[in-house]
């Protein structure tokens, strides 16, 4: 059986660098499957967008997806794994690399830049992180 997941994912910092936070919404069709809410260690936002992506496609995978759609409101991370932006910055290149292995066992894997106002879910899930009391994770 194929499954076909999309995945919204937004990291965020507050310092940049500072403490971090992740969130990411994976939905099958209309019905969400799994949500990821996460404190980080203190990292910069481009970090957070990419460690967001990582938690995104290791949860998609363990729910035996075959497709993944990202939409990601950051336009460096979509650029970058579609080829169009090299990656620069040696701190982003293990995270790069990281997820262009986990897209690699997916029969397909595409990343779309959308506004924030269609990636919501991720923020609220993401400041959801920063706002916990705790630093456990729900997911």
């Amino acid at each position: 059986m194929t499954r076909r997941f999309i995945m919204y994912t937004d990291g965020a910092s507050r310092g940049n660098p500072g403490p971090a936070a992740i969130g990411v919404a994976l939905l099958e069709g209309t019905q969400t499957v799994a949500v990821i809410s996460k404190r980080l260690p203190d990292c910069t936002n481009n970090q957070a967008e990419y460690k967001a992506v990582i938690a995104g496609l290791e949860k998609a995978l363990e729910l035996g997806a075959s497709a993944v759609l990202l939409r990601s409101d950051s336009e460096l991370i979509v650029n970058q794994l579609n080829g169009l932006y090299r990656v620069r910055n040696t701190a982003l290149k293990p995270l790069y690399d990281r997820v262009i292995l986990l897209a690699r066992r997916l029969e397909s894997f595409t990343a779309t830049s959308v506004p924030r106002e269609q990636n919501r879910e991720a923020d609220r899930l993401a400041n959801h992180a920063f706002n916990r009391v705790s630093d456990r994770a729900f997911e």
